[in-house]
């Protein structure tokens, strides 16, 4: 059930993506814009292949939770402070 829920948000993502790139030129291919924070969200550019890593699925799930699949800055919404997603990022970048 688990893996089928997260086939589901990760083909839910990338069908986002493909909508809000049609609005976002500046976003290059095989990127997508997120927008992370609290109060004052910090529009992020990463690559497509964070889809594919266990710790970005983590704040994907987060973000389903939070927002389901309306977000409200009508693109990719992560519920994490600016901080921690860096960290995140970062780690990927190593990987």
């Amino acid at each position: 059930m688990a893996i089928f829920r997260l086939h589901s948000l990760v083909s839910t993502a990338k069908q986002m993506i493909k909508l809000h790139n049609k609005h976002q030129p500046d976003v290059p291919r095989g990127y997508l814009a997120v927008y992370v924070g609290g109060i004052h969200k910090k529009r992020f550019v990463v690559p497509l292949s964070y889809l594919d890593q266990p710790l970005f699925q983590d704040l994907l799930r987060r973000s389903e939770e939070e927002y389901g699949f309306n977000h409200p800055m009508g693109g990719l919404t992560i519920p994490c402070q600016e901080e921690a997603f860096v960290d995140v990022t970062s780690r990927l970048q190593i990987s």
